[in-house]
């Protein structure tokens, strides 16, 4: 019997029409004239999925009791009974109640597979196996239902069900993917537009990997060699050496350039083992590779290039990254081409990067002025064309010669002292003067073959010749001298201008200057040490030798730090460069400094202005209740006994209002005071929200008719302090209390995203302007008038310095259908560091706000 074909529909999250898709796919196959049916379909009370199922026949569905709870799953054996050719099954990875053939729905779907029936699916992107841990670190919450990736990838067919994210959020603000009482919870959970995009790259990105997987595979069938950019794929080749992060952080940038990029580093190490790389520095790398989302590949062969070459084919790379050869020009001129040109040659269709690293010679480097004006290369190739061009020269000039060449001869010897003396300097061109003067003498003046001169005029013109030679040796090397110098010259220019330039940069300043110091002077390492020994900035790494130049920066009396060079010598000129360089430094640093002092200034003068508005609000604020109070004792003292007891109840009660209103309004002002001058105290500890929020709804008096909870049970300790985060949660509920209007209830809800826990306190008010959300935090700001009972509207600007000191956030979001969320996040303390494991299978509870029992 033929297999049935799986067809399976994916989805990033739930409702993005995965089912509405599966029933509308079915109702196109029946008027085809398939035999379709339903097998299971969950609706889940949505109006336009549930109106898909009409006129498509569905297999009654299994009913199970399961701790007292009545279930209803697919019947596997009617479906395998009504053997239609086409059954739509729902949520690929439900797991199935007990009592059936399988413990998963997706083991059903095979049984119906096995049986020759075509199975269409919907599975969510969160429930591969795979990709299950990603997903609960972008969203915070782990799903228990999952299917193995090699299930997924057996389907004849794989669809993507996409809608953009904010295009999912507003079909669940209007009530189209869950009932009214879970869409502020969805909304500000699972359904945040980043988990939302995140979740959405996911499942594409799952979906591109098993679309290559089937193009691997069809040109493996089919014998196809080249390569098919279907995508961007970087090899990165490594020998070990130190420019393999140079090399890896190029390569994962040019990866990043496209979506869906891949990153590949291999080390070719050979069969003899003669090429063996630092074990330590490979290591190193390869964990790089990880960091950077890459993967580590290492190979055998004797002939580097051609196996660098052919893995990268092998993996359809279009991208080759290797670092510019370590060898210097003569090594390269002796030893041939080295494995970058092979590579490059052979390459074919893969474009290659050849990157310079600091290995290869740094990118800026001060031309030295010591020594001889050419470089040895030069002096050396001059003697070799000496030895070498003066008997092939000789060769051919006594094979030619006649009475009447000697002219010609002599001219041709001193072409070749000019060639000499252009090519490596003085002394090249001298030795090749004396060595043609003597063949000269030797092989064309009588008495030929004796080193013997008979006429006069033959030792001047031979002595005129050597002259001739020096002079163009000479000028030769004048010119050498004064194009090197030009060149550094050039050079210095456009380092002090980067080194004012990076003064003038501010911050980056210091790097930069290092950075270019080391490269300018060609040094292993430069490091820029402040008074207490603390590393201000660094490049390169010292020696070990202990070759290091130690100048201090600032004034010689009391300098602002040492600037460490290691790893060479300097020379006078090179000395003269490297003070401005320090001058440049000393320039940073107070730069720096003064910034510093700047900002703090910035922050005394914010302080002032804090403590001034005090001062305003102490005089307006404070003086209406103190005049409250003042007028209600002295009232009750000049009339006695003359009062009647509603009127001594009602001055008492007023006199206890004002006194506890001045109470909250020192105790606001002093914490506010702690607050800006940055004294406030703050004892992190493990902290239950339940706890505290419970607490401060007993303070406040809040009832259930006015709140309600929506907690997790499994979400951990929170880090923090449980004194200041009951202040912040009863200042923020009083907020949300007072803005609510009559006949809806505040809600309080807790949830976990990653490492961070968040308490929710939702309200239906008018809710605040964007542009005037900042406002709500500042010290002195209220919304509307105010009575005696209001305080200085300093509860938020507390509750956010509080927030802050614990190291968590108060942030505002919408409420969706209008009001006001205030957000209070906080790290959570991992389950290895709580005294007792908490429960992790208890669902999360909706209840109203009571008392704490």
């Amino acid at each position: 019997m033929k297999r049935g074909r799986l067809r399976v529909l994916l989805g990033a999250a739930p409702g993005v029409g995965k089912t509405y898709e599966m029933l509308e796919e079915g109702r196109r196959l029946r008027g085809d004239g398939r035999d379709v049916v339903i097998a299971i379909v969950e609706t889940h009370g949505r109006a336009a999925t549930q109106s898909q199922t009409e006129g498509l026949p569905e297999v009654p569905r299994r009913r199970v009791q399961h701790r007292g709870v009545e279930l209803s799953e697919m019947d596997l054996e009617a479906v395998l009974a009504r053997a239609p050719q086409i059954a739509l099954v729902d949520e690929f990875a439900h797991t199935n109640a007990p009592g059936g053939l399988h413990d998963k729905r997706w083991q059903d779907v095979e049984t119906l597979r096995d049986a020759g029936i075509d199975v269409i699916t919907t599975v969510n992107v969160q429930h591969i196996e795979s990709l299950n841990e990603v997903v609960e670190q972008i969203t915070g919450i782990a799903q228990r239902e999952t299917v193995p990736d090699a299930v997924v990838r057996d389907a004849d067919q794989i669809e993507v069900v996409d809608l953009a994210p904010q295009s999912l959020r507003d079909r669940l603000g209007a009530g189209l993917v869950y009932p009214a009482e879970r869409i502020d919870a969805a909304l500000s959970n699972y359904f945040r537009l980043g988990n939302l995009t995140a979740l959405r790259e996911l499942a594409l990105l799952w979906l591109a990997d098993e679309v290559d997987s089937a193009l691997k595979t069809y040109r493996a069938e089919h014998r196809i060699d080249g390569t098919w950019r279907a995508r961007e794929r970087v090899v990165v080749a490594l020998t070990g050496g130190p420019e393999g992060e140079t090399l890896l952080r190029r390569g994962a940038r040019i990866a990043a350039r496209a979506a869906g990029g891949e990153l590949l580093a291999v080390h070719v190490s050979t069969q003899d083992g003669l090429r063996s790389a630092a074990p330590g520095a490979l290591a190193a790398q390869r964990t790089l590779v990880e960091t950077l989302g890459g993967t580590w590949h290492q190979v055998v062969g004797d002939d580097v290039s051609r196996t660098l070459v052919e893995f990268a084919r092998s993996v359809d790379a279009t991208q080759l990254v290797i670092g510019v050869s370590r060898r210097g020009r003569l090594a390269a001129a002796l030893t041939g081409p080295g494995i970058g040109s092979t590579v490059v040659r052979e390459s074919g269709d893969i474009d290659v990067h050849i990157v310079t690293h600091a290995a290869a010679g740094g990118r800026f480097a001060l031309p030295r002025v010591t020594g001889g004006a050419l470089s040895r290369t030069r002096r050396v190739l001059g003697f070799v064309l000496a030895l070498v061009g003066g008997p092939l020269l000789s060769w051919l000039l006594v094979a030619l010669r006649s009475e009447a060449s000697i002219t010609s001869d002599v001219l041709a010897y001193q072409l070749l002292v000019v060639v000499v003396a252009l090519v490596g300097g003085i002394w090249p061109a001298l030795f090749a003067a004396v060595l043609s003067g003597i063949t000269l003498d030797f092989l064309f003046v009588a008495p030929l073959y004796a080193v013997t001169i008979a006429d006069p005029l033959h030792a001047l013109a031979l002595s005129l010749y050597v002259v001739i030679a020096i002079l163009v040796s000479w000028i030769v090397d004048q010119a050498a001298r004064r194009t090197r110098a030009a060149r550094r010259s050039a050079a210095e220019s456009e380092l002090i201008a980067v080194v004012a330039g990076s003064v003038l940069r501010g911050e980056s300043a210091l790097p930069a200057l290092i950075g270019r110091t080391r490269e300018a002077f060609a040094m292993t390492g430069v490091r820029l040490i402040g008074p207490d020994g603390e590393v201000l900035a660094t490049d390169g790494e010292p020696v070990p030798d202990g070759r290091v130049i130690r100048l201090p920066v600032g004034t010689a009396v009391q300098p602002r730090a040492t600037l460490e060079l290691h790893g060479g010598e300097l020379d006078a000129s090179e000395r003269r460069l490297l003070d401005v360089i320090v001058a440049q430094l000393a320039g940073a640093l107070e730069h720096t400094a003064l910034s510093e002092t700047a900002r703090q200034a910035a922050v005394l003068a914010e302080t002032d202005h804090v403590r001034t508005a005090l001062l305003s609000a102490v005089s307006h604020d404070l003086r209406r209740p103190l005049a409250a109070a003042v007028a209600a004792v002295g009232g009750l003292r000049a009339s006695g006994d003359a009062l009647s007891p509603d009127d001594r109840s009602e001055l008492l009660a007023t006199a206890d209002e004002s006194l506890a209103a001045l109470s909250a309004l020192m105790t606001d002002l002093l914490d506010v005071s702690r607050i800006e001058a940055g004294v406030l105290a703050v004892s992190l500890v493990a902290t239950d929200a339940t706890d505290v929020i419970l607490s401060a709804a007993d303070e406040l008096g809040i009832g259930p008719d006015e709140a309600e909870l929506d907690l997790d049970p499994t979400l951990p300790a929170l880090r923090a302090d449980p004194v200041l985060l009951q202040r912040v949660l009863v200042n923020v509920l009083a907020n949300a209390q007072r803005y609510t209007p009559d006949g809806t209830r505040v809600r309080v809800a807790t949830s976990r995203l990653g490492d961070v826990a968040e308490i929710r306190v939702v309200d239906h008010g008018p809710g605040v302007d964007a542009d005037r959300r900042e406002d709500i935090f500042a010290p002195f700001h209220r919304l509307g008038d105010t009575d005696n009972s209001t305080g200085l509207g300093l509860g938020l600007a507390l509750s956010k310095g509080f927030m802050d000191g614990m190291g968590g956030h108060l942030t505002i979001e919408d409420t969706p259908g209008g009001g006001l969320t205030m957000v209070l996040a906080l790290p959570v303390i991992t389950a290895t560091s709580m005294p007792a494991p908490i429960p992790q299978d208890e669902a999360s509870v909706v209840r109203p706000l009571g008392r704490a029992s």
